[in-house]
């Protein structure tokens, strides 16, 4: 029995070394094929450009419907207010977020801030609906028209 103890200490000892060195290995060689993928252009393809195009189209189609949202809250019809973002603008940060994903890595980061900042300012309007407040309501739809157009200043041109 005892030796069988110590034979099974043997087989462990053994067993981590062996499994230990098969992870070296593949860690090793995940390292390689890291290094052998290509890195990501620096200029966009024909396709790309389209493609980016027809997501600043579906942007720039809600970028057309925002005055609407403007005279809403002129008129301060709260209920409308709230149901135009979560209706006719509901989409936008989805757009956003592709957009954003197939510009260049350079944009990228620079786009999905934007982006946030125009879904915190959609977000704070519908606060300023429930709160019945003009004023923060009126700021932060100034503040999305002005991250809308940043966002699609990125986009290059064909």
């Amino acid at each position: 029995m005892l030796n069988q103890l110590k034979s099974m200490r043997k087989f462990r000892a053994i067993f981590a070394v062996v499994l230990a060195f098969a992870l070296v290995v593949l860690v090793s060689l995940g390292s390689v094929a890291e290094a052998k993928r290509p890195t990501q252009p620096l200029t966009y393809t024909s396709e790309q450009i389209a493609q980016l195009q027809t997501y600043a189209s579906d942007l720039s189609a809600i970028r057309d419907r925002l005055p609407e949202l403007a005279d809403l809250i002129q008129k301060q019809d709260w209920v409308f207010v709230g149901n135009f973002i979560h209706g006719p603008l509901g989409e936008i940060r989805t757009k956003m977020n592709f957009l954003a994903q197939n510009l260049l890595p350079a944009d990228q980061k620079q786009a999905r801030s934007i982006a946030k900042l125009v879904a915190s300012n959609l977000i704070a309007i519908d606060q300023a609906a429930k709160d019945k407040n003009y004023k923060a309501a009126i700021r932060n739809y100034a503040e999305t028209i002005r991250d809308l157009d940043d966002l699609l200043q990125l986009v290059p041109k064909g």
